[in-house]
């Protein structure tokens, strides 16, 4: 055999391959060329270079903190907890039927119900809790009931997508050994699929709380109710020593909201 025929070296990629991925990476740059070009199109660039100095400036009007506003804000702290709270247990009571409805293995039809279920999840997770509740604010008015709802929306594609995946991973020799005591799918569904993923909902729900009472703080900024709303008067009349403190506040709330969650997913998993 001639030393001609082991002349062909390895390679990585085909030039078909080594070609695509050049031009995916020419693809790439032109967008940023492109991109770059829309930023700039109606970028004052004055503006730009004169931010730090006014970030300076409203940072020192910010200190020291207005402490006494303290007190008043009680109130919208405790509605952002209940807006997050609410929000929650109203999407898990629609994301469950839809998440049974988008599993392949527990779905009544995987033609006609599936993509109706799979639909429902990806607009819920598609549209942003601030635009539901802008939609919201002008359907059932400003208040603390809108921003629920908006919460609600926006969790349902969230908790169903990721229970629907936790019910396609469970195990089926579980769900064949209930099938073959004669069990009916009531019973199958409540012995053999829901204790498996009882553990995945709950860490869930708690997951997406968390979430919840982060996207609760500032959806008041459209008149959804909690501490947002008090931070929109506050930057409406200029009150920077009261957002300072509204700021701590909503820090520490999401640091609490944190240091709970991790410890109910720790004693759940």
């Amino acid at each position: 055999m001639s030393d001609t025929q082991f002349d062909k070296s390895w390679r990585k990629r085909t030039s078909k391959q080594e070609l695509a991925l050049w031009l995916g990476w020419l693809a790439l740059v032109a967008f940023f060329v492109f991109c770059w070009e829309v930023m700039n199109k109606n970028t004052i660039w004055a503006f730009v270079s004169d931010a730090p100095r006014q970030a300076m400036d409203i940072g020192s009007r910010m200190v020291p903190p207005r402490w006494d506003y303290l007190p008043s804000l009680m109130e919208p702290l405790w509605d952002t907890i209940a807006i997050a709270t609410l929000g929650t247990l109203m999407a898990l009571f629609m994301a469950v039927p839809v998440a049974f409805m988008a599993a392949r293995n527990t779905t009544p039809s995987t033609r006609f119900v599936r993509p109706i279920a799979l639909l429902i999840i990806v607009s819920s997770r598609s549209i942003n809790s601030l635009i539901w509740a802008l939609l919201l604010v002008a359907i059932i008015g400003p208040g603390v009931m809108a921003g629920i709802v908006a919460i609600a929306f926006r969790s349902i594609g969230f908790v169903a997508k990721l229970l629907y995946e936790a019910i396609e991973e469970i195990d089926a020799v579980q769900v064949e050994a209930v099938s073959a005591t004669g069990a009916s799918k009531a019973q199958i569904m409540d012995y053999a699929v829901v204790p498996q993923i009882l553990p995945a909902f709950a860490g869930i729900t708690v997951f997406r709380w968390d979430i919840n009472i982060r996207e609760s703080t500032v959806l008041g900024l459209v008149g959804a109710g909690g501490l947002g709303l008090r931070l929109q008067e506050s930057l409406n009349v200029l009150a920077w020593p009261q957002v300072t403190v509204i700021f701590i506040l909503i820090l520490i709330t999401v640091l609490v909201s944190e240091w709970v969650s991790a410890k109910v997913r720790h004693a759940i998993i």
